[in-house]
């Protein structure tokens, strides 16, 4: 894969990334311990948490008197998040889905305290059986479920719908950092036909059916809670109005790829309640737009410093074209877009 991976950012892109976790801890130190002081949980230790490349903060803090925490801080940039945090946890915690306590918020100082869950997220287990993980497939599964019975009128308030606009934009994303810089949209023929089937994708899932969704709801974003497969949900704030299928494609399409016969069980189980119009080919459709989507994504990371996600470009863009393979807007373009690919795709069998 290293002839079309991003190349690793310079030397002053990861000093920057130090410079940043630094000047984080240092402020940890300060202002945030204050804080913590003044809610009566003196601190002992601090360790920061590595994040993607968002502005915010994760740092697990061990109280003099016993027990930890999760400090997150929101500089002004994204201090909004806090406050949607907040509400998307009350309406995650009443519709029955297990998600971090709130500790302690101060969303006007841009901070808040977290229950500390563990260290592993569901994605962290990849070396543990297929037998284990589908119990917690099965459970995010009915948690999706319970996201998607949310009212429609509080997600719609929390932020702008995931519709045909915005999915489009995600793509072009893909377009501009990953495909067209490694020739990966083929001649003007290919590329014609590509780019026709994505604007038809979007539109199609623009069109409904919309529902609630978590907007990231994958394995990085589930933490396992107990010996019986139970998750808890994580980074919800982004908690909107989107295709009905959007959480089913990103869960079972993003980071651990369950097998095809634990996948075909697990739509069977699910795709049922689903609305009617939406069945396999919705499903396809939506796992095709969010693994696209996604491949755009860990490019972004990688020219901003992150680049341990580079290795699921590969299996995630296999999984892309299996999809494409199964909707009407890419069954035709998608043997000689296999072709094209390849040399991305040889790290994955396909």
């Amino acid at each position: 894969m290293s002839r079309t991976a991003p190349e690793t950012p310079p030397a002053d892109a990861r000093d920057a990334a130090d410079a940043a976790d630094a000047a984080h801890a240092a402020d940890t130190a300060a202002d945030d311990l204050a804080w913590l002081a003044g809610l009566g949980r003196p601190v002992r230790r601090v360790d920061s948490l590595s994040g993607d490349v968002s502005p915010r903060r994760y740092t697990r803090v061990e109280f003099a008197g016993g027990g930890t925490a999760i400090l997150a801080t929101y500089p002004p940039e994204v201090r909004e998040v806090c406050a949607r945090f907040v509400r998307t946890s009350e309406l995650l915690t009443t519709a029955g889905v297990p998600v971090p306590r709130i500790l302690a918020a101060d969303c006007e100082g841009g901070r808040m305290l977290l229950e500390d869950l563990g260290l592993q997220t569901l994605a962290d287990c990849k070396d543990r059986p297929w037998s284990e993980l589908t119990l917690s497939f099965e459970r995010a599964v009915e948690l999706g479920r319970r996201i998607a019975g949310l009212p429609v009128e509080s997600a719609a308030a929390l932020s702008p719908v995931l519709g045909r606009e915005a999915l489009r934009r995600e793509l072009q994303q893909t377009w501009d950092l990953f495909l067209a810089p490694r020739g990966l949209t083929g001649g003007a023929r290919l590329t014609a036909a590509l780019s026709t089937a994505l604007d038809e994708i979007c539109a199609r899932l623009g069109e409904g059916p919309l529902a609630p969704c978590h907007r990231d709801f994958m394995s990085r974003n589930l933490m396992p809670v107990d010996a019986r497969g139970g998750v808890a949900v994580l980074d919800h704030q982004d908690l909107r109005l989107g295709p009905a299928a959007y959480d089913l494609a990103s869960l079972l399409n993003d980071t651990l790829f369950p097998p095809p016969a634990i996948e075909d069980a697990l739509l069977a189980a699910v795709l049922p309640g689903l609305p009617p119009e939406i069945g396999r080919t919705g499903y396809h459709r939506a796992a095709a737009q969010r693994t696209l989507k996604a491949v755009g994504t860990y490019t972004a990371f990688s020219l901003r410093g992150a680049n341990r996600h580079l290795p699921l470009i590969a299996p995630t863009l296999a999984r892309c074209l299996a999809h494409l393979e199964r909707i009407p807007e890419g069954e035709a373009l998608a043997g000689d877009l296999g072709l094209v690919w390849r040399p991305v795709l040889e790290p994955v069998a396909v």
